[in-house]
């Protein structure tokens, strides 16, 4: 079995617990700011907050790698913005990590 130490398994509640659906017009002063990080819809997006939150820079260059996080385009922006979308976020500061529905990918 594959524990996970008790101050992991606290920081993922509370990335999970803070993750919300909010709509990308509200997120896009953070754009402006090139601070909002979009996650591929195949990733767990608290998980990928944790790896982030913990500087796990071995993972992260991964996802980076592999074009799984990327940070949002002004064309993916417009995009969102022309169709109001709403998408699920979560903070881990200084950055905003979102991610779509899969059937919006």
């Amino acid at each position: 079995m594959n524990e996970q130490p008790p101050e992991r398994v606290e920081l993922m509640s509370k990335l999970n617990r803070e993750t919300a659906k909010i709509p990308w017009l509200e997120l896009q002063h953070f754009q402006q700011q090139e601070a909002v990080i979009e996650v591929s819809s195949r990733l767990d997006l608290v998980a990928v907050a944790v790896a982030m939150a913990e500087d796990n820079k071995y993972q992260i260059a991964e996802y980076l790698n592999r074009g799984e996080i990327k940070r949002v385009s002004a064309e993916r922006a417009a995009e969102w913005t022309e169709a109001s979308a709403a998408l699920w976020a979560v903070v881990v500061a200084p950055w905003v990590l979102v991610q779509t529905h899969k059937e919006q990918s």
